[in-house]
C-alpha cells in the first residue's frame, strides 16, 4: 500500500519552515545591528564658521546739489547752466576727471501751480540741479569733498541731507575674496567642531552638509564709511564618531 503523498512530504515541510525560521531571525538580526550601525554613524555636530575682512571702498558716488529761484524761468535755466559751470570747474581744479562728472536734468517747479488759492510764491520757479562724481579715486574725492565751501563763497546754494544727496562708498571687489574668506569660515567652523568632539570624547568626521551663506558689506562705523567690513558665516555639519 503507497503512502499519502501529504505524509511522505511532512519532515521536507518541517525542514523548510526551521530554514525559513532560522533566516528571517538571521535577517531581523543583521537589520538590528544595521539599524544601530547607521544610528551610532549619524551622530552630528552642527557648528557656524565666521570670516570678517576690512577693505577701502573702491568706488565713491559723490551728489552735489543746489537749489535756485527765480520769476524769470528763462533767466532761472541760464542760471542753472552757470552754477553747474562753476561747480564743474571747481572739480577740475580739485584734479577729478571730466570723465568722473555727470549732470542730472534739473526739476523745475512752478509754484503758482501749486498754490491752491494761497498767498502768492516771493518765486514763482524753483529748481534743483545735481552734479554727481562717481569716482575710483576715493582720496582725491574726499579731499575735494573737505573743501566744498568754497561753491558757497561763489553764491552756490548747497543743498544737504536729504537721502538722495547722501555720499555713497562701494566695495566692488566681492569676488576676488570670496574664496579665501569661505575657506576661512569653514576652517574656523572647523575648528569649533573639534573643540565640541574632543569636550564630548569624540572624533570628528567628515562633513555631512554645509551652507555657505550670505555675504554682507557694511560701513565700518558711521565715521567711517569708506571703509568696509566683510562678513560671511557658514553652517557646516559634521559626523562624529566614537
Amino acid at each position: 500500500m503507497t503512502d499519502h503523498p501529504a505524509r511522505s512530504n511532512t519532515p521536507a515541510a518541517i525542514i523548510l519552515g526551521i530554514c525559513l525560521l532560522a533566516g528571517t531571525g538571521l535577517l531581523s538580526y543583521q537589520l538590528n545591528k544595521t539599524a544601530i550601525a547607521v544610528k551610532d554613524y549619524e551622530r552630528t555636530v552642527t557648528v557656524k564658521g565666521l570670516a570678517e575682512r576690512e577693505l577701502p571702498a573702491n568706488i565713491i558716488i559723490w551728489p552735489i546739489s543746489y537749489a535756485l529761484a527765480s520769476n524769470d524761468l528763462a533767466a532761472l535755466y541760464r542760471d542753472i547752466d552757470d552754477n553747474s559751470n562753476t561747480i564743474t570747474q571747481f572739480l577740475l581744479a580739485h584734479d577729478i576727471a571730466a570723465d568722473d562728472i555727470s549732470l542730472n536734468t534739473p526739476s523745475v517747479t512752478d509754484k503758482t501751480a501749486q498754490s491752491y488759492g494761497g498767498p502768492a510764491p516771493t518765486f514763482r520757479y524753483s529748481a534743483t540741479q545735481t552734479v554727481t562724481v562717481y569716482s575710483t579715486a576715493i582720496d582725491t574725492v574726499r579731499n575735494t569733498m573737505s573743501n566744498v565751501g568754497e561753491l558757497g563763497k561763489q553764491g552756490i546754494v548747497l543743498t544737504a541731507g536729504n537721502y538722495d544727496n547722501q555720499t555713497q562708498y562701494l566695495f566692488t571687489g566681492l569676488n576676488d575674496i570670496k574664496p579665501s574668506m569661505i575657506e576661512q569660515a569653514t576652517k574656523n567652523a572647523r575648528e569649533v567642531a573639534g573643540k565640541f568632539a574632543a569636550d564630548s570624547d569624540s572624533r570628528l568626521g567628515k562633513i555631512k552638509r554645509a551652507s555657505q551663506g550670505q555675504f554682507s558689506i557694511n560701513a565700518r562705523d558711521a565715521n567711517n564709511p569708506h571703509i568696509k567690513k566683510i562678513r560671511v558665516v557658514s553652517t557646516v555639519e559634521y559626523y562624529l564618531a566614537d
